[in-house]
């Protein structure tokens, strides 16, 4: 199996509604849930492309483009974008949906870096059988 073919098989979907719990006083959703929606994905993702044992070691770059505005459905999509060592690049993209419009957007964009660790939490080389990278 290729790296790409492994990515494409560990993308991550997720899909959320905006309430107003989840928003600040411009009723639209939170930076930290977003930052939050975001790193729970990448994780989910990095796990799903690994099977090890992943945490976060850096967020980079999460570009806030479009508000979210409460009453929207949001879907977060993360993919692995690079593979080191041990070191996975998750790149997570949420896109908005209005609720009674089948129009959709891409509204935030953000990287994230997480590493493989062992049972004594210290990083450990990411074997993928098989792989081929580019």
């Amino acid at each position: 199996m290729t790296f790409e073919q492994r990515a494409q098989l560990s993308e991550t979907r997720i899909f959320k509604a905006v309430f107003p719990n989840t928003t600040n006083h411009y009723d639209t959703l939170f930076g930290g849930t977003a930052m939050q929606l975001m790193d729970e994905v990448a994780f989910i993702t990095a796990t799903r492309f690994s099977r090890l044992k992943m945490v976060t070691v850096s967020s980079d770059k999460i570009d806030f483009n479009i508000p979210i505005p409460s009453g929207t459905i949001i879907e977060l999509v993360g993919i692995v974008t690079k593979m080191g060592n041990a070191s996975l690049h998750v790149h997570v993209d949420i896109f908005m949906e209005e609720m009674d419009s089948d129009k959709r957007v891409k509204a935030i964009s953000g990287e994230f870096v997480f590493v493989s660790i062992d049972e004594n939490k210290k990083p450990m080389r990411i074997e993928i059988e098989n792989i081929k990278q580019d």
